[in-house]
């Protein structure tokens, strides 16, 4: 039997997640997997909420572990290479998307914290950048929820009449692309000198 620890336990609980789905899980499924009794799992974890918020943190990983954005990065490049980043990182694991919303991992909050700060320094105002990053990460998680929940036909037939097929990544692309062009009009609206009735600047 392989020796437990916390380490273990998450990663075998995030492949369980992918064979059974996030409803699916238990820790009693979870404990049989690694042929432990189930209450030695309280160990690492007193409850599954714990569990799935370690889950959660790990799952994003490939997410954390990508490089942070430096003074010769352009801004607008860097915001969509982070978006389809966590986009990606949130559809590697069946549910992934699920298990994320709501969670809130601490060990991440100097990235963001960083992250926010690259946005300010390359002259985005404050609050704009914190409202951009906010809308992106609510965006992208909706968008996984719902390609993730549209497993779509499982004999292969098409889709009832009149029911449109959703290319779920020309859909995030197009949003994202929203997101950062109205981020982009509001910085070029609010740099721009103020003008008179007449149109001439004042």
């Amino acid at each position: 039997m392989t020796k437990v620890n916390r380490e273990i336990v998450i990663s075998e609980a995030l492949d369980l997640l992918d064979e059974v789905g996030l409803d699916a899980v238990s820790t009693r499924q979870l404990a049989k997997r690694l042929g432990v009794e189930q209450p030695s799992l309280y160990w690492y974890f007193r409850t599954k909420k714990d569990l799935l918020a370690a889950m959660a943190e790990s799952a994003m990983a490939p997410h954390a572990a990508a490089p942070l954005p430096t003074s010769d990065n352009d801004w607008r490049d860097w915001f969509l290479a982070n978006t389809r980043s966590f986009r990606h990182t949130l559809l590697m694991r069946r549910d992934g998307a699920r298990l994320h919303a709501g969670s809130s991992p601490a060990s991440d909050l100097d990235r963001i914290r960083r992250k926010m700060d690259f946005l300010v320094i390359s002259g985005v105002p404050e609050r704009d950048a914190q409202m951009a990053m906010l809308t992106a990460s609510r965006f992208t998680v909706g968008s996984a929820l719902e390609e993730q929940a549209d497993a779509g036909p499982s004999d292969g037939s098409d889709p009832p009449a009149g029911m449109p097929v959703i290319d779920h990544e020309s859909a995030f692309e197009a949003g994202l692309t929203l997101i950062l062009d109205g981020l982009v009009h509001r910085i070029s609206m609010r740099a721009a000198p103020p003008s008179g009735n007449d149109g001439t600047l004042k």
